[in-house]
């Protein structure tokens, strides 16, 4: 049996109904949060019951290195401007050798905002993008 480390993972994948928008090497935002509602037992004084009332979901900003898959990222922003359509998405977290370590399916994408690199020859860095999206939910 082949032991993999799950503490090893280096790359982010994200395709946009199955259309790869290349590899990302950060990825924050994973998350969701259930909304409690608290309702007290009416004749019983030790207890209270915990209802959940809504599921919310944060942003996910994906970073990385300018490659020239930002344009695929370009063409996707842009078309928001001829009428919004919410795919489905697919962000897989890869090790070094390529092989998945999770997968999480995004319902109801749509991008809220890109950054572009600070081209400035004064202080060389990596030129950098951050893609930020939101969604409805995670599939099963």
């Amino acid at each position: 049996m082949s032991r993999q480390d799950p503490g090893s993972t280096i790359w982010f994948t994200l395709s946009i109904d199955g259309e790869s928008l290349g590899y990302f090497n950060g990825c924050e935002g994973l998350s969701s949060q259930v909304e409690v509602e608290q309702r007290q037992e009416g004749g019983n004084n030790g207890f209270v019951w915990q209802l959940p009332t809504r599921v919310t979901f944060s942003t996910i900003r994906l970073t990385r290195p300018l490659t020239p898959d930002t344009t695929k990222v370009a063409k996707w922003i842009s078309s928001v401007q001829t009428g919004i359509k919410r795919p489905t998405a697919q962000i897989a977290a890869l090790r070094a050798d390529g092989s998945e370590v999770a997968r999480w399916g995004l319902i109801d994408v749509l991008p809220v905002s890109w950054s572009g690199p600070s081209l400035d020859p004064a202080n060389p860095a990596v030129a950098t993008e951050v893609l930020e999206i939101t969604h409805h939910g995670f599939t099963d």
